[in-house]
Order: structure tokens, then sequence, then C-alpha cells
């Protein structure tokens, strides 16, 4: 990415598609070229919390709201230390922020972190377009990294595509740290950042949970020297079929019987521990009204999204695992996509949304009680 800041607002961009579809429009925050994956995003709000989730590394997030950039930018809403979307596509970007937590508008904040993106675009006409072709590898330029339209193309298809990308090291933490548990300490969690949102271990800590949160690469030794009561897996963005780590940790994990919880790519790292394969959607789920069931409730819920590839589990029959039986717990009601697996015979279970969902709705939250519950089980079932 080569970014500058001069003269955005009126700086022609382009934005350019793998297949050669080409929109034309203004430069939106930082002025040069970036590149990633066209995707977009249904949300009509919380784009800071969409733009600072990890699991948005190397994707250009097309938001299908008209309008963005009302609330501007606060100093409380963001999910990890920085922006993580490659660029930005937006339709109308709001022309002045009103909040009265707003301390910047959103274009301040994109020009400041370098993020380039492209404004006054048909956002409808290209979201129709990703949903008839699929998310695709695609370049924003602006400014001097301008050049005639079939350069621009071969630049685009050049990019290394989102399947087989390898990138949870990339955004997770380096050095572990820890959440403390908000009033009494009732259990002890070690949690694998794979691409963490910031939400994710306060909503564990309102529970009277501590949250040691460990790197990509913590080991099974590196888990197990915190003493936890339940082992949790975060989301994260890239291909699951590159995570072999994780993976081989999960698999250590469900060998003790250790209470676990995953979520996004935890999810899919569960499916494949427990022998399940993983594929890439056409063009994935993300936004904050994605309609889930809960299978085991029967209870549907309105559900915060951000994945492009799921599990590929039976949805109307139990498996058996090398751990124990298993189940499809939730599913997408739009597409029929595994949503959630659960271990029948151990303590296990894992969804593929944001129960989080910092930005709305909250019809999931009800998930890390569930978290809670298991772990109280277990410690209850070895004293007994």
């Amino acid at each position: 990415m080569t970014t500058s800041t001069r003269g955005a607002a009126k700086t022609p961009a382009v934005l350019v598609l793998e297949d050669g579809r080409i929109f034309r429009g203004r430069a939106y925050g930082a002025v040069g070229e970036t590149f990633g994956e066209a995707v977009f995003s249904t949300g009509m709000t919380g784009y800071q919390e969409t733009l600072t989730d990890p699991s948005y590394d190397r994707q250009i997030v097309v938001a299908t709201a008209p309008q963005i950039g009302n609330t501007g930018w606060n100093d409380e809403d963001d999910e990890s230390g920085r922006i993580w979307v490659s660029g930005y596509v937006v339709r109308d970007p709001a022309r002045v922020p009103s909040n009265w937590r707003s301390r910047r508008s959103l274009d301040d904040e994109l020009t400041a972190q370098g993020v380039v993106g492209i404004s006054g675009i048909d956002t409808r006409a290209l979201t129709r377009h990703l949903r008839e072709r699929g998310s695709m590898r695609a370049g924003v330029f602006s400014g001097e990294a301008l050049a005639p339209d079939a350069e621009l193309v071969r630049r685009v298809q050049a990019q290394p595509h989102m399947k087989g990308a390898s990138l949870y090291e990339e955004v997770a933490t380096k050095e572990a740290y820890v959440v403390p548990a908000v009033g009494e300490k009732k259990f002890t969690v070690a949690a694998i950042d794979l691409g963490i949102k910031g939400m994710t271990p306060q909503r564990m800590a309102e529970r009277g949970i501590e949250v040691h949160v460990l790197p990509a690469t913590a080991t099974a030794e590196d888990v197990y020297a915190v003493e936890p009561d339940g082992v949790f897996f975060s989301n994260g963005p890239g291909d699951p079929a590159t995570a072999e780590g994780p993976v081989a940790l999960m698999t250590a994990v469900l060998e003790r019987k250790t209470p676990l919880f995953g979520i996004c790519f935890g999810n899919q790292i569960l499916g494949r521990a427990l022998g399940f394969g993983t594929y890439k959607l056409k063009y994935g789920h993300r936004g904050i009204n994605q309609p889930v069931q809960d299978r085991t409730t029967g209870k549907v819920e309105v559900t915060a999204h951000n994945h492009g590839f799921a599990v590929d589990a039976p949805l109307d029959q139990v498996s058996d695992t090398r751990f124990g039986r298993a189940e499809v717990s939730h599913v997408c009601l739009n597409d029929d996509v595994v949503e959630g697996l659960q271990l029948l015979d151990q303590p296990a279970f894992s969804v593929q949304y944001h129960p989080e969902a910092a930005a709305g709705p909250h019809d999931a939250a009800y998930l890390f009680d569930r978290f809670t519950s298991l772990m109280s089980t277990v410690r209850e079932g070895q004293r007994a």
C-alpha cells in the first residue's frame, strides 16, 4: 500500500476488480493505492467496529448502507489498536459528523491511518456484482497511483488470492496479556488470539472471568501454565485450511477435555480438529443482520457475522469423531451454512458468528453464559 493525504476529497479514484469491472469516484481517506479482496458488509451501523476488526485484514470492505460517517470517530469503540481493512468503499460520505462522542471525522481517521478509500460510486451495483460473481481481488487507486485501465487490472490480477492465505499470525498479539475479571473472579480462561476483538474478553470479564489472552503461536504448555478453567479460540482472518498450529493446539485441548468455546475462525478450527473440511463461500456473510437458528433451543437470533469460509459438516445427522459425537448446533436461515458445532460427549462448542456483537445486535450474548455454565458443570464434577 502506498499513500499520501493531500487533497483527497477532490482527487479522482477508481476501484478495479480482477474481472475488469471498474468503478470511478473520488478519493476518501488517504490517496494512493491498495489491494485486497473486495467484500461487502450489510451493517447500517458499526462502521468503526468493522474497520478495526482484525478479521478484515487484507480485505477492501464495501459499505452497503448508502451514507457512512454520520457519527464520526470516537476513542471508545475500536475493536483493536488500528484499522485493519485494506481499503474502504462508500457511496455518500457524511459531510459533517454529529455525535456527542465523536472526536474527528471518519475521513480524517482513514487519512491518519493511511487507509486508501473511494467514495461516490454506485455501491448497490457493486454489491450486486459481487453477489453474482463472488468476492474477488480488487484495488483502489488515486493520485499518482492512477494509470491506464489495463495496467490497473494487471496489477490487481497479480495479487494473491484469499484462498490459501495464512493471516492470523499477522494480526494476533505478540505478547500475552491479562484482562481482569470485573468484580469477583470466578474462572480463568486462556484465550487464543487469532485476531481477537477487544469486546470479546470484556464480555467474559463481565461474567467474572479472568482472561489470559495468548499469542496465536501459543503451545499447550503455555495454555495450561495459566491453569485455565476453559479455553477460548477467537475470530481471525484468512483460510482456516492453513491453520495447522491452532488445529494442533485445539486437538490437545480436546484430548484433555477442558471446556472449550470458539467463535468464527475458532469455529472453523474446531471443525477441522473434529475431522470436517472447510470451504470458501461465494461472497461470505458480513454484517449485523444475519438470521441464525440455535437448534438446541429452536430460537432464531439476528447475529453479527464476518466470515468468508465455512465448515463442511452434515446438517441433519450426528457425526462420530475421535472426540465423540458432534452435531451442527446453529445454522444460517438464509443459506443453510453451518453456524455452530457442539460435542455431545465432552464440553466443547463453537459458533461461526460474533456473540460479543459490539455494534449490535445482542441476541447471542447468552453464549458467554453457556460457556460459564459449562465451566461450572465441569468444576462441580471434578469436586464430586
